[in-house]
């Protein structure tokens, strides 16, 4: 094994508790394997001596924090953590108990991929485990996946860029090709920022975000999320430019004031799985008052392609868990340059209306600044809108709205009134369920 570089029981005891193996196949490796590689059989031998393992994974069923789950661990010592035929019926054994036990799976990834010496049969491990995750996902159950160094080849492309939480080790090499395919490698920071993992953290932080993360995937509320309390004004504005104006305030509550408020602790989950990542929309799960609710908040900006789709797969994950969600709205609308354009804004629009529409679990909705168009009505349930004093929710900005009626730049204040766009108007009409709470704890006040 290589020096520095922790063995898969090493981890498995480091990040949990109580840890009992699968039992693994009664047969021998077979030989040369499938395709007769000559010395293959040797090889395994070897890499049994040197590391104490049968196979490059090594799977049970063990608690962290408390929570029980079924660990899929890679060995990178047993022939570079390769995908073999072995090494695919281990892991199909592992999910199906994981659905016996309706317990989540924690895949601990450091793998180069599928082995050369078994060839295509080595190859077709992926569809096979790719079914286990399918399978998985069908059955309510969450998979997190923790990318080590390395994770390439179809351990990235399955059961780690598969998952529903992707976890990344600083440091390691992840990607599809691995470096003596094309070099240099492809880091996990840049996995990161094009959108494919939700985290980066050092190892030695590993066990306790796991501990948090499967807390808040296996323990969702019973209930809709409450609506959080009113963080800013607390009185209606008198006009609809007075709206417009306190919407756009720099100094007023956002979403981070009121993610800050509302919940024990959260966690973040990032980008939209492909090649995008909005910082203009948080997305996650947070812990309140013991049980978890899913969040997809605003915070602001122009919503981006990425944002609509990180936020589309938030609500998505959170609907298949159970977890209530909670969504924040606050933009000036839809981001519409041509960039946005070209990433698709109105098909990842779409996305997020479909994603909330279809959702069985409860959405919360709160306008907590400016609501423009359908941009933000995206971020909004129907019928189950409420409204701060501080927001505003219009067909268009009025602004715009003047420019298109072909009216004087001078008339945008009279067409906000028009517009009927203030919270109480949202209200009157229907459109808002009501007003969040205004007599906020004196904990919750805000910050900025």
């Amino acid at each position: 094994m290589p020096s520095g570089r922790e063995s898969a029981r090493e981890l498995i005891g480091r990040v949990a508790e109580g840890f009992a193996e699968l039992p693994d196949d009664p047969g021998p490796p077979g030989g040369d394997g499938p395709l007769g590689w000559p010395g293959y059989g040797a090889a395994l031998s070897a890499a049994t001596a040197r590391t104490g393992e049968r196979e490059s994974v090594v799977c049970g069923v063990a608690e962290i924090g408390g929570v029980r789950a079924v660990l899929v661990a890679f060995e990178f010592g047993f022939l570079g953590g390769s995908l073999g035929t072995r090494t695919g019926a281990r892991i199909e054994r592992a999910f199906t108990h994981a659905r016996d036990l309706r317990v989540p799976v924690v895949s601990l990834v450091a793998t180069g991929g599928s082995r050369m010496q078994e060839g295509t049969p080595a190859l077709m491990q992926l569809p096979r485990i790719a079914r286990q995750l399918a399978l998985h996902r069908e059955a309510g159950l969450a998979h997190v996946a923790v990318l080590r160094d390395p994770t390439t080849g179809g351990g990235w492309a399955t059961l780690g860029a598969g998952a529903d939480v992707v976890l990344g080790l600083r440091g390691a090499q992840v990607g599809f090709a691995g470096s003596r395919v094309r070099p240099p490698g492809y880091s996990v920071s840049q996995q990161f920022a094009a959108g494919l993992v939700d985290q980066l953290l050092p190892a030695q932080e590993l066990r306790g975000r796991l501990e948090r993360w499967l807390r808040l995937l296996t323990a969702p509320a019973p209930h809709a999320a409450p609506v959080p309390h009113a963080l800013g004004a607390t009185t209606v504005p008198g006009t609809g430019w007075d709206a417009v104006h306190r919407a756009r305030a720099a100094l007023r509550p956002h979403a981070q004031d009121y993610l800050a408020a509302y919940f024990d602790w959260h966690e973040p989950v990032s980008g939209d799985r492909a090649g995008g990542v909005d910082p203009g929309v948080l997305c996650g799960f947070g812990q309140r008052d013991g049980v978890a609710f899913a969040y997809a908040a605003q915070c602001g900006t122009a919503t981006r392609p990425a944002g609509f789709r990180t936020a589309a797969r938030l609500v998505r994950l959170a609907d298949r868990l159970g977890v209530p969600v909670l969504t924040l709205v606050d933009t000036p609308g839809a981001a519409n340059d041509p960039a946005a354009e070209q990433a698709g804004a109105g098909a990842a629009i779409a996305e997020m209306f479909t994603a909330v529409a279809a959702a069985r679990v409860p959405v919360t909705s709160l306008l907590i600044g400016e609501g423009g168009s359908g941009g933000a009505l995206a971020f909004a349930h129907p019928e189950r809108l409420w409204v701060t004093p501080d927001g505003y929710l219009a067909v268009i900005s009025p602004e715009l709205a003047a420019a298109i009626l072909k009216r004087d730049p001078s008339r945008a204040r009279q067409t906000a009134d028009q517009l009927r766009l203030r919270p109480q108007d949202l209200v009157e009409l229907g459109v808002a369920r009501g007003f969040a709470r205004l007599d906020r704890p004196a904990d919750q006040a805000t910050t900025r």
